[in-house]
């Protein structure tokens, strides 16, 4: 009994063919993002700014302009509330309190403090009511500046790691091709956050970093079956025998990314408020991931001047043999 298929077994699409539409189209994407970060910037969370945040369930549906209204004017700086979930939860975000002059050790700490007003005007709103007050997190300022950097540091180091690896599986042009696939997948990611002003935090870092391992991870089958052509079909031009790879490839590619969305929608559903920022980058990852391993990776390989060179390990094909290899 056979299996159920996306692809059929001899598809012939010619996506070398589409490379310029395809090379048109990411440069939109790419610099539409760099053009739309530098514009709007990111909603960088309290990971990355210090702050405190505060997460409340109100007792009955609150009145959101009338909740900025008295809160902003306690004096505390520019606080942003926003639903977090259901209408009646609530995350409440305080900048950085500076200490006064004339602080001293023994004092309250100001953000503590500014906790304390906070509480007293919300229980003051509610006349009295429950309000649950579910998280209250504090990030300093200079663990905020120090998490911005390892978390850049950490985008970097990893897109130099895959590099180092392709580079030493396959050969060099393989591995500024990926680099140049995953560079796409990162800054189109970070582009979609700037957008839509989603809140960008050390959750979202960790989603492009597994964008960049599954990405890497279906340009790699791709490439690994380009390279065995190579040494197999010798005379065949190189534009079809890249399409010819990518196809025998396709089914794998688009069977992974169905099943690995399937399980991501259903965290973006079921998940609740707390990670669908990541799940949300994810499934925008895979996407944008399998897009790239198949209409930027292999075509920014093809004007990377591959060689054809057989390894001396491997036996020469013998004449009219078949040209076929069995699908994976």
């Amino acid at each position: 009994m056979r299996g159920l298929r996306y692809v059929p077994q001899n598809s012939n699409v010619n996506f070398i063919g589409m490379r310029m539409i395809a090379f048109i189209f990411s440069a939109i994407i790419i610099f539409g993002s760099i053009g739309v970060t530098a514009q709007k910037g990111l909603n960088l969370g309290i990971d990355f700014t210090g702050g405190t945040v505060i997460e409340v369930r109100t007792p009955v549906v609150p009145d959101l302009e009338m909740l900025r209204t008295a809160l902003n004017t306690l004096g505390l700086g520019s606080i942003s509330i926003q639903e977090f979930g259901q209408v009646d939860d609530l995350l409440i975000r305080l900048p950085e309190q500076k200490k006064p002059s004339g602080w001293q050790k023994g004092d309250s700490e100001p953000n503590n403090l500014a906790i304390i007003t906070v509480r007293e005007a919300l229980d003051s709103a509610f006349e009295g009511q429950i309000v649950d007050y579910r998280r209250i997190e504090f990030v300093g300022p200079q663990v905020g500046k120090e998490l911005k950097v390892k978390g850049l540091y950490a985008i970097i180091f990893s897109l130099l790691g895959i590099l180092t690896y392709i580079w030493f599986r396959f050969e060099w042009q393989f591995g500024i091709a990926a680099i140049v696939a995953l560079a796409h997948d990162a800054i189109a990611t970070i582009g979609l956050f700037a957008l839509t002003q989603m809140e960008f935090n050390l959750s979202t870092v960790a989603a492009i970093l597994m964008i960049a391992g599954y990405s890497i991870n279906d340009t790699v089958v791709v490439f690994d079956r380009i390279r065995e052509n190579l040494r197999k079909y010798k005379k065949k031009p190189l534009g079809e025998l890249f399409n010819f790879s990518v196809n025998q490839t396709l089914s794998r590619t688009l069977m992974t990314s169905v099943t690995t969305l399937l399980a991501l929608v259903s965290l973006y559903v079921f998940g609740g408020e707390v990670i669908r920022g990541f799940v949300y980058a994810l499934i925008f990852g895979i996407l944008i991931g399998t897009y790239s391993s198949i209409f930027v990776a292999s075509p920014v390989l093809m004007f990377m001047n591959v060689r054809r060179s057989t390894p001396p390990s491997e036996k020469p094909p013998v004449a009219g043999d078949p040209e076929v290899i069995v699908e994976t």
